[in-house]
């Protein structure tokens, strides 16, 4: 039958940069962005992981790239983009995902190292990154960028200054070029994960992880890294044009519990 609405939902031929796609949220995001058509630039540090997330994606018949690139090292940043135009064409979508956990109490020996790093790789890239692929975003008035933060970016845990922070900023980020860049059409929008099973919680024990889903998540349970990347898809579809400067809770209800 004819279609009544107007809006696209299609990503299909769109190119796709994913960051941190070697494991957890960003591999299923990358998997996700492909089975829904678009070309995927999979970046991250670990060359290995990266390699195995196209696998998986050019097996199926998706089209995907793998690029390593240390998201602390600038120069690495401006050339990974680089790359991705080189071998799939101008960017239309960006996923800041990549990041690391590291915390460490206020008066503790070499906190400044730990603060340092964590706001290089957690902050400053995804900055990087949003400049680097910028010209391209704005060249249709439709692009599309996603900074993944933390529920650590809208509330605090004790002993983790560094990497509360640097989700904060990545928040702060986020609206500030919702707010700049809207008049080219481009969106920003932040996502912020709760409990999600990846490397940062693999150390957790089984025990632990249970114990701290039925006390804190409604939902009464650790989640899985898909259900994020759904939500990245919802933001950015074309139809998603009107959505901008949105902060998205994945948390199982964490957030919204009071005690």
């Amino acid at each position: 039958m004819a279609r009544l609405s107007r809006l696209n939902r299609s990503i299909a031929g769109r190119v796709a940069v994913v960051t941190g796609a070697a494991s957890g949220m960003g591999r299923a995001t990358a998997w996700l962005l492909a089975d829904e058509g678009a070309k995927v630039a999979a970046l991250d540090v670990n060359s290995d992981g990266a390699s195995e997330t196209v696998g998986a994606i050019t097996e199926v018949g998706g089209t995907a790239t793998a690029v390593v690139c240390d998201m602390a090292d600038h120069l690495a940043i401006e050339q990974a983009v680089a790359r991705v135009r080189a071998e799939l064409g101008p960017v239309d979508i960006l996923i800041n995902n990549a990041g690391v956990a590291a915390g460490a109490p206020v008066d503790a020996a070499g906190y400044e190292d730990v603060w340092a790093a964590v706001l290089e790789v957690n902050l400053a890239a995804q900055m990087r990154l949003v400049r680097a692929c910028l010209d391209d975003l704005k060249r249709n008035g439709d692009g599309r960028i996603v900074n993944v933060a933390s529920t650590e970016g809208i509330m605090a845990t004790s002993h983790n200054s560094p990497y509360t922070v640097s989700k904060h900023g990545v928040v702060g980020l986020t609206r500030a070029l919702a707010v700049e860049l809207g008049q080219y059409g481009v969106t920003a929008n932040a996502v912020c994960p709760g409990p999600i099973r990846t490397a940062m919680t693999g150390d957790i024990p089984e025990e632990a992880k249970e114990k701290y889903a039925r006390r804190r998540v409604p939902a009464r349970r650790y989640g899985d890294p898909e259900e994020v990347a759904q939500i990245t898809l919802s933001l950015v579809l074309p139809a998603a044009s009107f959505i901008n400067g949105a902060v998205v809770l994945v948390d199982g209800g964490l957030h919204a519990k009071s005690n």
